[in-house]
């Protein structure tokens, strides 16, 4: 029990530090422009029907981990909601991390079926990272480990939409290892 509360306890201060740190507190167009600099993400913006976009991601854990952001999500271009995503995580896991994400809708069906209420990412679905170094799989099944290089050296891993979504993110900062079994869920609110 004593190991439990003061996981959660750690939980609350990583998660409280990655989403109040004006380091963090990056507007939507600055994030957008983030990605629209990557070579691999580039053709996702002109062939979309929309997107979800979220500056800052905030996650940490010790055993007992999970993530909070607040995004956005455009329709063709244009804003159409707000949408929030959760993710709670059991098991081996260590740190704390911050980070941006864009989701891409391929289609109108991708699109509605992101924005009906609450959806959730299955394990087939994981993220590719834009920036150079190694990073850990932002997938909803667990750890695993790989490389990327950034928009700078114009090197990218393959991408491709994945039941019709694509996911990419960008490490802002922190250090988090883990092997853990959860998955993203996020909430829809219209305009």
């Amino acid at each position: 029990m004593k190991i439990l509360k003061s996981s959660l306890f750690m939980l609350a201060i990583f998660l409280i530090a990655g989403l109040s740190s004006p380091v963090f507190a990056d507007s939507y167009s600055k994030t957008i422009s983030v990605y629209k600099q990557s070579e691999a993400v580039q053709h996702f913006f002109k062939n979309c029907y929309g997107y979800a976009v979220f500056p800052t991601v905030g996650k940490g854990g010790m055993v007992i981990g999970g993530a909070y952001g607040k995004g956005q999500v455009y329709k063709q271009g244009k804003l159409s909601g707000t949408v929030s995503l959760a993710k709670l995580s059991v098991g081996f896991q260590l740190g704390g991390q911050a980070f941006s994400e864009i989701i891409f809708l391929q289609d109108k069906r991708s699109y509605d079926e992101f924005t009906g209420g609450d959806f959730e990412f299955d394990a087939s679905l994981s993220a590719v990272a834009i920036t150079a170094g190694v990073q850990a799989k932002a997938g909803t099944e667990g750890g695993t480990a790989g490389a990327s290089a950034g928009p700078a050296t114009g090197v990218q891993a393959q991408t491709h939409y994945t039941k019709g979504m694509a996911v990419f993110v960008h490490t802002k900062g922190g250090l988090m290892y883990e092997a853990t079994i959860g998955g993203q869920k996020f909430s829809f609110i219209p305009l």
